[in-house]
C-alpha cells in the first residue's frame, strides 16, 4: 500500500518511520526542500518533495499539517488525488476540519492520534510513538464505511487503541483533557510572571522542580497550537474555561473562610478523580 504524507513534522514524521517499517510505501511532501532531503537520510520516507502532484500514487493521504492549514491542503490536494485515494489528517479538532473536508473530498476520515512530545520538526520524529496511545476516529454518517476501516487498520498496525466517535463528541472531550490544560497551564505562567518582587521571582526561578515542571509544560509550549485550539474548538473551550473558573472561585472561597474541612473533601475526590483517567501519582 502507498502512503502519502503531507507535513512532515513530529507527527508526520513518527508515522512515515512506523509504517515503513511495516512494509509499506511512504511518499512524504514538505513545503521545505531541506526537510524533504531529511526526511529522506532519516528514512522516514521512500521518497519526498515540495509537490502535491507526488500524492497521486498514494492510496491514502494523511494531512499532518498545522490545523489552520488542514482545508487549503486539501483543496490544492483534490485534483491530483485518484477517485479511490482515501483521506485523513491528524488534527486536534474535528468538527470544522471534517465539515470543510468531506465537502471537498467524500473519501474523508477525521482523525486524531494522541501523542507527541514537546519537540518538532522532523528531527523530532520518532519509532513507536504511537504504541499503546488512543488514536481517535471520527466519522460521520456519510463516511464510507470501508475507509473508515482502512484508517483504522492503518492505525492500529501502529500500535495505537482505536476509539471511534463523532467529531462534536471527540472536541468536547479534549477540550477537558488537551485544550483546557494548555491554557490552564499558560495562566499559570502568565501568573507566576506578575509576582511584582523580582527577587522573589529569581527563587521561585531557582526552586522550581517535578510539579512546576508537570503542570507549566503544555503552557510552555507552541504558542501556534494554543492559538489554533482556541479558534477551532473556541465553543467547548470557553465552556471548560468557564466550568474551570467557577471551580477555582469555590476552592478560593473555601480557602478565604478557612473551611478546611471541605478542601480536604474536595482534594480527596480529586485524588480519586486522577484515578479515573487512568492516572497515577507516578505519572
Amino acid at each position: 500500500m502507498n502512503i502519502g504524507i503531507v507535513g512532515l513534522g513530529l507527527i508526520g514524521g513518527s508515522i512515515g518511520l512506523d509504517l515503513r517499517s511495516r512494509g509499506f510505501s511512504v511518499f512524504g511532501v514538505s513545503s521545505r526542500e531541506q526537510t524533504c532531503h531529511r526526511a529522506i537520510a532519516r528514512g522516514v520516507v521512500d521518497r519526498a518533495s515540495v509537490h502535491l502532484s507526488d500524492m497521486a500514487v498514494a492510496d491514502v493521504v494523511f494531512i499532518c499539517t498545522p490545523l489552520g492549514s488542514i482545508e487549503s491542503i486539501a483543496q490544492q490536494l483534490v485534483p491530483h488525488l485518484s477517485p479511490d485515494t482515501i483521506l485523513t489528517d491528524v488534527g486536534s479538532v474535528k468538527t470544522p476540519i471534517v465539515q470543510s473536508v468531506s465537502s471537498l473530498w467524500p473519501n474523508f476520515v477525521g482523525g486524531h492520534p494522541m501523542a507527541g512530545t514537546a519537540e518538532s520538526g522532523i528531527d523530532a520524529a520518532v519509532s513507536d510513538l504511537f504504541v499503546g496511545r488512543p488514536y481517535v476516529v471520527t466519522p460521520t454518517a456519510q463516511t464510507p464505511v470501508a475507509a473508515v476501516e482502512r484508517v483504522e487498520e492503518i492505525a492500529r498496525s501502529l500500535g495505537a487503541k482505536i476509539y471511534r466517535c463523532g467529531p462534536a463528541e471527540h472536541d468536547r472531550a479534549v477540550a477537558w483533557i488537551s485544550h483546557l490544560p494548555i491554557m490552564a497551564s499558560a495562566t499559570l505562567l502568565a501568573a507566576c510572571a506578575n509576582e511584582s518582587d523580582g527577587d522573589i521571582i529569581k527563587l521561585a526561578q531557582h526552586l522550581a522542580s517535578s510539579g512546576f515542571r508537570d503542570t507549566s509544560r503544555v503552557g510552555g509550549g507552541n504558542p501556534e497550537l494554543g492559538v489554533m485550539v482556541a479558534k477551532y474548538n473556541r465553543v467547548e473551550l470557553l465552556r471548560s474555561l468557564w466550568i474551570y473558573r467557577d471551580c477555582l472561585d469555590t476552592l478560593i472561597g473555601d480557602i478565604e473562610a478557612e473551611d478546611w474541612a471541605t478542601l480536604e473533601n474536595k482534594l480527596n475526590l480529586t485524588q480519586d478523580t486522577r484515578s479515573s483517567y487512568g492516572l497515577s501519582n507516578s505519572n
